[in-house]
């Protein structure tokens, strides 16, 4: 019988080791409850570090999805809206939950090539806009997905181009980095030279599909935003009670680069796959630049894939599967997904 390989989701994988043992030894005595702890402090000093941004804060939070809603709330008024790419998670995965922390800021969805937003495209977006008119809302957080949800990656120049048309237009900036680790690893470079050194206001850290246990956070780069965010996530219920646990995990994330080699480990397992997969002839719905790949395989193939391979994966609609390598995929499983899947699509 076939071992089953996971490539559903990062979402799907375990915890990182290193981030359990940093959770165990968090577990010793008490600690002052509601981010008032050691760790939640030193945690700051940390991400300023890593950063390099002397106003870095870090606000711990249960999910990806909560750090972008409650992120976004704190940068867009509620006749605001927020500008992004039409196949962005803010637009599409997350159950309008940006429109309702900002209370109605619109999201709106905008098309660009390679699943990623361009500065025409945005200018144009712009430029259609009836400014000062109160019948219409007016953009306010230019939002980008880095990795994009099709898996290609912004470069530091390319956001920071994107940065300079919202500063021209008033906008403030945000980055959902559900996969912002494997990015980092993509471009080789610094936290800050794809995030604040680029004129990124505010960020989702991604720890979660990278290792953590039920921990993201909000990374803000703007004291005054900071300061709203202590209580919009209170009203939320985002302050958690025993926040070390959270800090703990961000601390040893963020530490050392163990978040890059953890995403240097996805993202080398999808080289192998893409590569492998590439040479079998078959069609890709884009490039993959970090460690998620839509395939065109076609739905007969599809089915014999989840049927005799033994492969966990989605099937995304008209023949077309979305695989996902995590830091648990080792570069052997690759080869073997590969392996499997030559065996039902020659």
């Amino acid at each position: 019988m076939l071992s089953p390989i996971e490539l559903r989701s990062d979402n799907a994988a375990g915890a990182a080791p290193e981030l359990l043992a940093a959770l165990t030894d968090a577990n010793s005595g008490g600690a002052m409850a509601y981010g008032g702890d050691a760790f939640t402090e030193r945690l700051q000093q940390v991400a300023q570090e890593v950063f390099e941004h002397p106003d870095a804060a870090v606000f711990p939070v249960g999910s990806g999805t909560a750090a972008n809603a409650l992120g976004l709330s704190a940068l867009c008024p509620p006749w605001g809206s927020i500008v992004c790419h039409e196949t962005s998670h803010i637009y599409v995965n997350e159950c309008g939950a940006g429109s309702l922390f900002t209370g109605g800021g619109v999201i709106r969805g905008i098309r660009g090539d390679g699943f990623q937003l361009h500065p025409d495209d945005v200018r144009r977006h712009l430029d259609s806009v009836n400014w000062g008119d109160p019948h219409h809302s007016q953009p306010s957080v230019l939002s980008l997905t880095c990795p994009t949800d099709f898996g290609t990656v912004y470069r530091p120049a390319e956001v920071s181009a994107l940065a300079a048309v919202a500063r021209e237009g008033s906008l403030r900036t945000h980055l959902d980095g559900a996969r912002l680790a494997n990015a980092l690893v993509a471009n080789d470079c610094t936290p800050a030279a794809l995030t604040c050194g680029a004129g990124i206001e505010m960020l989702s850290l991604g720890a979660i599909k990278n290792g953590a246990v039920s921990t993201d956070a909000i990374v803000s780069f703007d004291p005054a935003v900071n300061e709203q965010l202590t209580y919009r996530l209170k009203r939320s219920g985002h302050v958690a009670s025993k926040m070390r646990f959270q800090s703990v995990q961000l601390i040893a994330y963020l530490t050392d680069g163990l978040w890059l080699r953890l995403a240097e480990r996805a993202n080398a397992a999808m080289k192998v796959l893409s590569d492998g997969l590439r040479s079998l002839g078959l069609e890709f719905v884009a490039e993959p630049q970090a460690n998620m790949l839509f395939v065109h395989v076609g739905d007969e193939v599809a089915q014999r894939m989840a049927d005799e391979c033994a492969l966990h994966f989605y099937t995304m609609g008209n023949g077309v599967v979305r695989l996902v390598t995590s830091f648990h995929t080792t570069e052997t499983e690759a080869h073997e997904a590969v392996r499997r899947i030559a065996s039902v699509a020659g």
